[in-house]
């Protein structure tokens, strides 16, 4: 399982409404409301043989309301 990051710049007024489509895409575990350049950020399981670039460009990028994205790729995860 591989988990990745996805920074979602929203439509102004939008926030809300996208992070509640964000939550209903199979993969999306959390979605966090943040501060910064990005409005969003969503923590994302996808299996070992899934490209990541295909889950974020078909399964997030379509969602109405998101301007922008920016992917993090985790590695390892330190506990």
């Amino acid at each position: 399982m591989q988990i990745i990051f996805v920074q979602v710049k929203c439509d102004l007024g939008r926030s809300y409404q996208v992070a509640q489509a964000l939550v209903d895409v199979e993969g999306v575990s959390e979605v966090y409301s943040i501060s910064g350049p990005y409005d969003l950020l969503a923590k994302c399981y996808i299996s070992d043989g899934e490209d990541a670039g295909h889950f974020v460009n078909l399964r997030l990028q379509t969602l109405d309301g998101i301007r922008d994205t920016q992917t993090i790729i985790a590695f390892n995860a330190f506990s």
